[in-house]
């Protein structure tokens, strides 16, 4: 996979509007599910690819224990717009901050589906190339690991699974993907099989 046939499957940055609805979420696998009141915040994550012997890996952040919220689970570098920017700014940045990855390091290909979340945040996946990947340096008040995986093993349906837990009496099901002893899980599987889903369907349509 290349970066310009990623690409060509994904949404034009240019194109995005802050009114577009979330083309996932987490009540996709929980129809009886309320969402939050209120509209949900804009967030930006970016959906970083690097090249390998192997084919392209993803880069994963596990957040740091000392988070108030989401503590020690798996994501992309991301978080809320500032006031007056656009998603591939905000992710830029969120990387530059959270992982030190370098801005100048970063090429922006496109816009996955929109993705809703139960904690009320409508996130946008920034889908970005990588080459070199640069030697990074994470915030330790955000992040406690940077790691890598390969995108044939994500992409893989057989390596995810419908999990839930129970919370209050209230079963959540949502989607998982192991890789070694580490857990993907929620709002960024959910992610990772939409954009699995929408590559999935242009390789399709290009067979045909």
């Amino acid at each position: 996979m290349t970066p310009d046939q990623l690409a060509r499957v994904l949404l034009p940055i240019e194109g995005w509007r802050a009114d577009e609805v979330a083309g996932g979420s987490d009540y996709d696998l929980n129809p009886g599910m309320e969402p939050q009141p209120g509209a949900p915040a804009e967030a930006a994550v970016l959906v970083a690819f690097t090249p390998g012997e192997r084919g392209p890996s993803l880069t994963l952040t596990r957040r740091a224990d000392t988070l108030a919220r989401h503590t020690g689970q798996i994501a992309f570098p991301g978080g809320r717009l500032d006031p007056g920017e656009g998603p591939a700014e905000a992710a830029v940045r969120e990387a530059w901050e959270e992982i030190g990855l370098p801005p100048a390091a970063v090429r922006p290909l496109g816009l996955g589906d929109r993705y809703r979340t139960g904690t009320g945040y409508l996130v946008t996946p920034v889908v970005a190339w990588v080459a070199p990947l640069p030697e990074l340096s994470p915030s330790p008040a955000e992040v406690a690991e940077v790691f890598h995986v390969p995108w044939a093993h994500l992409a893989d349906p057989a390596n995810r699974r419908r999990d839930h837990y129970d919370l209050n009496g209230v079963r959540r099901h949502f989607w998982s993907i192991d890789w070694h002893d580490r857990l993907v899980w929620g709002a960024t599987a959910g992610m990772i099989v939409g954009l699995a889903s929408r590559l999935g369907r242009a390789a399709a349509e290009r067979a045909a």
